[in-house]
């Protein structure tokens, strides 16, 4: 019976230090923003929340794939790291390729909203892909 469940505390420590990721993500990604993403969120923002969830989901891409590939802990840590740096990278780049990006987001643009959330998913995609060995 033991043997069913002896992976559970693997599975809980990585599970909670994910978690831990995405809150520090989170975080850092909205001190980054110019925009307040979770009052344009509240107010209906559509390019807001497309934007925000991009950025979330391309981080979780890399995110799996270290959980899926580390061999410790701290391994893990390691790559949580590298894609929070990812995605610092694909917000720069989403804003160096449309002028005013958080000026649109504010303003609810939703093609800004999917750009800014694409490249985050596209950088997430390429990461986690990066990250398997």
């Amino acid at each position: 019976m033991l043997d069913y469940v002896a992976g559970l505390p693997a599975f809980l420590g990585y599970f909670a230090v994910g978690l831990a990721a995405y809150g520090v993500f989170a975080v850092i990604y909205t001190f980054l923003t110019p925009q307040k993403e979770v009052q344009l969120i509240r107010a209906g923002n559509l390019a807001a929340v497309t934007a925000f969830l991009g950025a979330l989901v391309g981080f979780s891409l890399p995110l799996a794939s270290a959980a899926a590939n580390s061999v410790s802990i701290v391994d893990y840590i390691i790559w949580a790291v590298v894609g929070i740096l990812a995605q610092i990278l694909a917000y720069y780049i989403a804003n160096f390729t449309m002028t005013d990006l958080h000026e649109k987001i504010t303003a609810g643009n939703i093609a800004a909203g999917i750009w800014g959330g694409g490249i985050a998913l596209v950088i997430g995609i390429l990461n986690a892909a990066c990250m398997t060995y």
